[in-house]
């Protein structure tokens, strides 16, 4: 499956034409699982999972088919609430993912999510319900999408003092989106990756260090517009501790990961959404960062035990 649609086995990419017909041979021929998905959406469930019903809220965009129907019904059952805007001329965004050991290549085709617009986002009944909201978490990939609607929740979680998160989402992101990922970074209160998307953020910066600590410690101490707030960086790293690195302190942390035995994973896709929902659901019961981090290694762990991020053992 790899070879024979160019994939490589441990990557997440956006899906070319070459590779549209993915999706049916993955359900036709390899007995493939539908799951409900979407990183920042997993992030979300993921969060909800830990918090009190209906304190998470998400927001994009879906076809109007079955897959539409799914998420729905997904959401419903994590009691999370989901204000959709439904796209009449592109299917639901879907994510095939191709296992090989412990190893994902995840290839996506965002189709509805990539139609995405501002004038969703600032709906009177939409706004509302953002202008409510006390944490904001945006995921890399809608950088792809609608780079406004990112920044205007930047904007209003620094100019009403709120809490903003960006995940990076995937290698690609800072350097294929290099300028709206830039034009989002001095409103990071929180930015969380894996080591492959610091790294290419600092190819991306013109970097010469590889040193994941010294990344997150560069991208911590970038400017910054809510001068309120420290920004924080996590990068996690798999297995290998996960670092944090805070605006102002010389010193990088380090956080063990929760350890689990090899026969115990049966597939990694999500685990980093999984860890960024259990980060946020911290952040938002106001958990020291330590607490933070654990629950995220904790919610990752859980994720990696069962197929995709199902939050359901």
């Amino acid at each position: 499956m790899l070879a024979k649609y160019s994939l490589g086995a441990n990557d997440a990419i956006l899906a070319e034409e070459k590779h549209m017909p993915l999706y049916e041979d993955l359900l036709t021929n390899h007995s493939a699982v539908q799951i409900a998905g979407g990183a920042a959406q997993n992030t979300a469930r993921g969060a909800q999972y830990i918090l009190p019903e209906n304190s998470v809220l998400y927001i994009g965009a879906v076809g109007r088919d079955k897959y539409a129907d799914i998420l729905r019904s997904a959401c419903e059952k994590a009691g999370l609430k989901a204000e959709y805007l439904t796209v009449h001329h592109q299917p639901t965004g879907r994510c095939g993912v191709v296992i090989t050991g412990h190893y994902r290549s995840m290839c996506t085709h965002l189709a509805a999510a990539n139609e995405y617009k501002l004038e969703h986002l600032k709906k009177p009944e939409i706004w509302a319900l953002v202008e409510k909201a006390k944490v904001y978490f945006v995921g890399g990939y809608h950088l792809t999408v609608c780079p406004p609607a990112a920044m205007a929740l930047a904007e209003h979680a620094a100019k009403e003092n709120k809490i903003f998160i960006l995940s990076l989402s995937a290698p690609f992101i800072p350097t294929a989106f290099k300028e709206p990922l830039e034009k989002t970074s001095p409103y990071w209160d929180y930015l969380v990756g894996n080591e492959t998307e610091a790294s290419s953020w600092a190819e991306g910066q013109g970097k010469e260090t590889r040193d994941i600590k010294e990344i997150a410690r560069l991208m911590a101490e970038l400017p910054k517009e809510n001068g309120q707030r420290k920004r924080t960086v996590v990068i996690t790293q798999g297995t290998e501790p996960t670092v944090v690195a805070i605006q102002g302190e010389t010193d990088v942390k380090e956080f063990p990961v929760h350890k689990i035995e090899d026969k115990e994973i049966c597939d990694t896709t999500g685990a980093g959404d999984a860890f960024a929902g259990g980060l946020v659901a911290g952040i938002v019961e106001g958990k020291p960062l330590d607490e933070c981090i654990d629950m995220g290694h904790w919610l990752a762990s859980l994720s990696i035990r069962e197929l995709g991020p199902q939050y359901v053992i």
